[in-house]
């Protein structure tokens, strides 16, 4: 997605901030040096007014000052790198430095973004994500199959919690990589401690990965959000509001844990109903069963998710269990 006009200008003002240090430290380069070494300060004042001059000659049709300059400059520069290399300063110590040589600390090369602004991008959504430290942790690469059994029959479909996860994890996969090409919504259920939402933070890793926006909440979260901003005006609910309905991603973690009444059900299909006229994906992970999601949230609600969303239904042990009992916890 295209960064927001805000979420754009607070990446800016850390390049306008780093662009201010360079020139505070360039600057308290030379005071440091010219307290040192005091002929370095006449010698930059012959440098200025050298250039001024043969600049105006060059104008009045002097073609030899061009030469001119560029010998005396030598002669300058010059000593002005002995008197640094004899007060122990290295040859580049007055030169401006940057965070990123590249472009310099603007952001841009040229007209393109540069590497360092994809990467602040990407830093910046993660940030906003509220997942920044766990994706570190659960993600595609850390995922693992041992504690998904052949054996673990899913009385509901005879599939083994193994093959209900080897599903799960293809249709995430193929979600992150034809994410952009492709508006599409995802529904995990089934039961408790199988990995669901683990398997939302590997498609969050992805994403972010890819510099879209996704923003994690868990159900009790996101209710509060929509409660504060309508019966508290709460500025930061009401800009994390703006944020649930724009953002590339929205995951909504453990559906049903939240307190439930006519509100959050209103609210639950205000924001999916809105995500999906937005074409804005939605991820949403619960325990419940179909027939609960359809009793608690209404027709209204169970209707957009299963004609909208592909829908994965993970069996299996808890996986937490398995860890304590294996030790490894």
């Amino acid at each position: 997605m295209a960064l927001t006009n805000s979420q754009y200008d607070c990446i800016m003002r850390t390049y306008e901030k780093r662009q201010l240090n360079n020139e505070n430290r360039l600057r308290g380069r030379f005071e440091e040096v010219y307290k040192e070494v005091p002929r370095l300060r006449a010698l930059d004042q012959s440098i200025s007014e050298l250039s001024v001059r043969q600049a105006r000659k060059l104008l009045d049709g002097d073609d030899a000052a061009l030469t001119t300059l560029r010998n005396d400059l030598h002669l300058l520069f010059e000593e002005k790198r002995l008197l640094l290399e004899q007060a122990g300063y290295p040859e580049d110590y007055l030169e401006r430095t940057y965070t990123c040589p590249d472009c310099h600390d603007t952001g841009y090369i040229g007209d393109e973004k540069c590497h360092c602004f994809q990467k602040a991008i990407i830093d910046f959504l993660y940030t906003q994500s509220n997942l920044q430290e766990i994706l570190e942790r659960e993600n595609f690469g850390t995922l693992s199959m041992d504690y998904y059994s052949e054996n673990h029959k899913d009385a509901l479909t005879g599939r083994s919690s193994r093959d209900a996860m080897t599903t799960a994890v293809r249709a995430c996969k193929e979600f992150t990589l034809n994410f952009r090409r492709e508006f599409r919504n995802l529904l995990l259920y089934g039961d408790t401690g199988v990995g669901k939402t683990f398997l939302s933070h590997c498609v969050a890793r992805e994403l972010l990965e890819q510099t879209c926006s996704v923003i994690y909440f868990t159900a009790s979260q996101l209710f509060d959000i929509f409660a504060k901003k309508q019966f508290e005006k709460d500025e930061e609910a009401a800009a994390d509001y703006e944020h649930i309905y724009d953002c590339d991603l929205l995951i909504i973690d453990d559906l049903g844990t939240e307190f439930s009444n006519t509100f959050t059900t209103s609210q639950l299909f205000v924001c999916l109903n809105e995500r999906l006229l937005r074409k804005r994906s939605t991820m949403i992970s619960t325990n419940l069963s179909l027939d609960d999601l359809n009793t608690l949230y209404s027709e209204r609600v169970f209707s957009r998710i299963t004609s909208a969303y592909t829908v994965l239904r993970m069996t299996g042990d808890d996986i937490r269990i398995q860890k304590k009992l294996m030790g490894r916890l």
